[in-house]
């Protein structure tokens, strides 16, 4: 039996469906009061619990060989969150425990490309350059970079675990609407967009899931694994979507200097209206940034292969046309 922690989120849920497909049983840990939508239709035993619920835990745990542990807070915003640290350091740490007190097989820990150290343009990014939580960007980078230690200590202490870095995560069931989810359904809705300078690399969501498994099965104990897809600029992916919807879209550039100044003022205008913003300090920094990222440690040792980033953006594009995702379908 495998158990995924952070079922409904968007790698979680599609991790589900893809060890369904493989013929694995599968235990999906949601919190408590969670709307299940992502996981409706699914063949799916569906446990309540909370990271942060050392109890819960060993309740959810009990029979299970391999758990994928994604459950955690993802945040572009800058400034002090202390429940991502919570949540993300100190959840890890109770999954760990959990998983060793249950008699757990194997742990597949989803960390983060942004929990490595931040490196120079020209120099390639690969499992070689170490997690950092002392120079880290955010306090995001920095949470998923104490979890990834907390991760090695306990392999260190005999815990069968091994750890993924995904790059900027594309694809369908994007039920939340990630960042780049939300761009890509504004090209669909057919609204002005608003650009900057920038690239970064970007893969497939099932490749990703598909990378967990892989790594569940063939990676070596106390590893990361990297999986990143294919590096592109921002006006790149709103080009292909327009060729993909047949359909010419407004697009403006905004200057990096402009961009930044708003970004002063979105964690004020995120906190009084919740809707995320398109620009943050940690999001410009991020396409600004070195983004020549190597996945070749997965492809040969897991197995790993991503596919082109044109049919991630079609099928994604097609899955939100399909499910009216903004105002047509109820409970999206």
């Amino acid at each position: 039996m495998n158990l995924v922690t952070g079922a409904t989120g968007h790698i979680g849920n599609v991790l589900v469906r893809l060890l369904l497909e493989q013929g694995e049983k599968v235990r999906a840990m949601v919190m408590p009061r969670e709307d299940p939508t992502p996981l409706n239709g699914l063949n799916v035993e569906i446990i309540e619990a909370d990271i942060l619920d050392y109890k819960s835990l060993l309740q959810a745990f009990e029979h299970i060989e391999v758990v994928y542990h994604l459950a955690g807070i993802i945040s572009i915003l800058s400034g002090k969150e202390p429940m991502v640290q919570v949540v993300n350091v100190l959840g890890t740490r109770n999954v760990l425990q959990a998983a060793k007190c249950m008699g757990v097989r194997r742990l597949v820990y989803t960390s983060s490309i942004h929990a490595l150290k931040r490196v120079p343009h020209g120099v390639l990014i690969d499992e070689s350059v170490p997690f950092d939580p002392e120079h880290a960007l955010s306090n995001y980078d920095a949470s998923k970079a104490s979890a990834s230690l907390e991760v090695m200590n306990a392999v260190h202490q005999g815990m069968d675990a091994v750890i993924v870095c995904p790059t900027g995560v594309i694809g369908p069931y994007d039920f939340r609407r990630s960042e780049m989810g939300q761009l890509i359904l504004d090209c669909v809705e057919q609204k002005p967009m608003l650009y900057v300078d920038g690239a970064y690399d970007f893969v497939d969501v099932r490749d990703v899931a598909q990378g967990l498994i892989l790594a569940g099965e063939r990676g070596r104990c106390g590893e990361s694994y990297i999986l990143s897809g294919e590096r592109i600029s921002v006006l790149g992916i709103i080009k292909i979507v327009q060729e993909i919807l047949g359909k010419r879209l407004f697009s403006l550039k905004i200057p990096m200097s402009l961009a930044q100044l708003t970004a002063n003022i979105t964690p004020l205008y995120y906190r009084l209206t919740h809707i995320k913003p398109r620009f943050t300090s940690y999001s410009l920094a991020t396409i600004t940034s070195n983004s020549f990222i190597s996945h070749a440690k997965a492809y040969l040792e897991l197995g790993y292969r991503p596919r082109p980033l044109r049919e991630s953006l079609s099928d994604t594009v097609k899955w939100f046309v399909k499910f009216k995702t903004l105002s047509k379908t109820p409970g999206l």
